[in-house]
């Protein structure tokens, strides 16, 4: 018999990382369904990207970097210990495993890259040779193409732990996700807020993703289909259609373009608003690892343009201006 029960006496079982922030985000979640009459709880998850912040950590073969912080809580998911999974939604591969859907994609915090660096407060400030910590591909090639006479440490950890890097001088400034920072109400750190022209920011950053079981895949212990429909309409109200477009499309070019977290590719989709109204806008951008070439663009659709379609229009445009160049010297920069 499934240990899954699909009444509504029994808890939302919501499976997260331990992280400060990831333990943010499961309680935003965690909170909202509660306020809606739910009974929820929270179980937390140690994770492959977790492990990783141990000296000597080995990455284990085939797992890349969009599954280090997934792999344990969706086998959870899968065998029915937990019922949602709480992500940032740039962690996740632009391609679900089957068994998994979106429920819900709450609506999207500050996508930008922020600057934090208390003695120089933008990026263009910071004397020759200033060291930036950041272990972000994408982050060091946009850098690198506005200012080429810096440097980089690697900087790893949560965000507290990064911040101390900081203060006791183990970089000069850092480049961290501004949603990760508001979030935690350390916004105080923050100096600049990079536009998406000046680093244009990694598809989905900003966003929560709500995982749940696929309606249509049996799960690893017997399918309780009532109780998966019941957790997903539990998470309908959480939806915000427009910010699932945006980060539909921007998967969209992600995946087009064969990327991943460790290549240099920024996609960042806007809705509809008072300097563009009944448009969509995005702007999308390749760099190559020294920040020395680069191909973007900046285009806008119809308000029926289906999400997947301009995704799929700009990660063309990007290709026919020689992107996928620029990505295989990228990947053989990781290699």
């Amino acid at each position: 018999m499934s240990s899954r029960h699909n009444n509504s006496h029994n808890p939302i079982r919501i499976g997260s990382r331990g992280s400060q922030l990831a333990l943010w985000q499961a309680n935003h979640a965690l909170y909202a369904l509660r306020d809606a009459g739910y009974h929820v709880q929270l179980e937390v998850i140690r994770t492959t990207g977790d492990r990783m912040q141990q000296p000597g950590f080995v990455l284990p073969a085939g797992l890349d970097g969009k599954g280090i912080f997934i792999k344990e809580i969706e086998e959870a998911l899968e065998e029915g210990r937990i019922d949602l999974a709480v992500h940032s939604l740039k962690d996740l591969p632009t391609k679900l495993a089957p068994q998994f859907t979106l429920a819900a994609i709450p609506k999207r915090a500050d996508a930008r890259d922020v600057w934090v660096c208390e003695p120089y407060w933008a990026l263009h400030t910071l004397p020759a040779g200033g060291r930036i910590g950041t272990t972000s591909p994408r982050r060091r090639a946009q850098i690198l193409a506005l200012r080429p006479d810096v440097t980089f440490v690697e900087i790893r950890g949560n965000i507290d732990t990064r911040l101390k890097k900081l203060a006791d001088g183990k970089c000069d400034a850092l480049v961290l996700a501004a949603a990760g920072l508001d979030r935690l109400k350390r916004a105080e750190w923050v100096h600049q807020r990079f536009s998406a022209e000046e680093m244009c920011p990694a598809p989905g950053q900003g966003a929560l993703a709500l995982e749940t079981r696929h309606p249509d895949y049996p799960a690893s212990l017997e399918p309780d289909e009532e109780r998966d429909a019941y957790i997903r309409n539990a998470l309908a109200f959480l939806e915000h259609p427009y910010t699932r477009y945006c980060v539909e499309a921007e998967r969209t070019t992600l995946d087009a373009l064969g990327g991943g977290c460790q290549l240099p590719i920024g996609a960042h989709c806007m809705p509809p608003s008072e300097a563009a109204p009944g448009k969509w806008r995005m702007f999308a951008q390749v760099v190559a690892p020294d920040g020395e070439a680069m191909v973007q663009i900046e285009t806008e659709a119809t308000l029926d343009t289906p999400a997947a379609a301009l995704g799929e229009w700009v990660a063309k445009d990007l290709i026919s201006k020689g992107a996928l160049d620029l990505l295989h010297v990228s990947a053989e920069a990781i290699l």
